[in-house]
């Protein structure tokens, strides 16, 4: 569905270099603090930016190649772009359907309702929750193959970030050969989201795995500095010296279990990972 094979982008004070895929049938998620490239990512693979090497492709084709009938196959929400505040809803769903064939006009005005939110109030008078809402709603309305979403949950209360969550696995379920790729700085979305996971630090891919596979097998092994000195290192990912002693993230968790009965095993979430692999050595 997409490919990014060792995408380059150049600037003054950051270089991206990365690779990723994603697959028909899953949600990938591209996690990582603010800052480390994820829109900059987004925005190569649209096309939105020249890139400095690498290639993009897109329903098995390079992505700067697309017709327009194919780019009308991506849905998109991206982080610091939006509507007019001085339209309404009403306009948008007119513009929308100009610009997309299957635009599903019954079933943009039921999310609307669902959403609560009002046709003919203008945008600049929506809350914030409001006006993401209203991005995602058009990004899934116009029978796209792929979805990529940047930060779409950022901003929003628990509530209203579950909504969207619930929109995107409904998204999902409708039909087995459509994907999407979503970023997010808040890895607890999409822990129970995404099939896999990228991170991303400082413009580079630094850890992939599926979501699966890092819940059940991965752990934080808290250890003193005697433990440390005579454990088996070679599944130990990352350490951190703590004030016990240490902090090891592995993804070997029964191996430990079963070997060493005296030290403690955590079950790792994805916040441990990104701590452990941004902040361990």
């Amino acid at each position: 569905m997409l490919e990014v094979n060792d995408l380059q982008k150049n600037y003054k004070n950051f270089n991206l270099n990365c690779s990723l895929k994603v697959k028909a049938g899953h949600i990938t998620g591209l996690i990582g603090k603010n800052g480390a490239g994820k829109s900059t990512t987004f925005k190569a693979i649209l096309d939105l930016i020249n890139i400095d090497g690498g290639a993009i492709t897109l329903f098995e084709q390079e992505g700067k190649h697309l017709d327009p009938k194919q780019k009308q196959q991506l849905g998109v929400v991206l982080a610091d772009s939006g509507f007019s505040g001085y339209l309404c809803v009403k306009d948008v769903m007119a513009v929308l359907e100009k610009a997309y064939a299957n635009f599903d006009k019954q079933q943009f005005i039921g999310y609307c309702q669902d959403f609560e939110l009002p046709l003919n109030k203008k945008i600049k008078d929506f809350s914030t929750g409001m006006k993401v809402k209203l991005k995602v709603i058009v990004a899934l309305t116009h029978q796209a193959r792929l979805l990529i979403l940047d930060e779409p949950t950022a901003g929003l209360d628990v509530i209203a970030r579950d909504e969207i969550l619930d929109l995107l696995r409904g998204f999902m379920e409708q039909d087995e050969e459509r994907a999407i790729l979503i970023s997010s700085h808040i890895a607890s979305d999409l822990e129970n989201l995404c099939d896999d996971l990228y991170m991303i630090d400082e413009g580079k891919i630094i850890f992939h795995e599926d979501t699966d596979v890092l819940l059940s097998d991965y752990a934080l092994l808290k250890v003193n500095d005697i433990q440390y000195d005579m454990i088996d290192k070679k599944y130990i990912l990352k350490h951190k010296k703590e004030t016990y002693g240490y902090a090891c993230l592995t993804k070997e968790k029964q191996f430990y279990i079963e070997n060493y009965h005296d030290i403690v095993a955590e079950k790792a979430n994805i916040d441990t990972v990104i701590m452990m692999m941004v902040k361990g050595e």
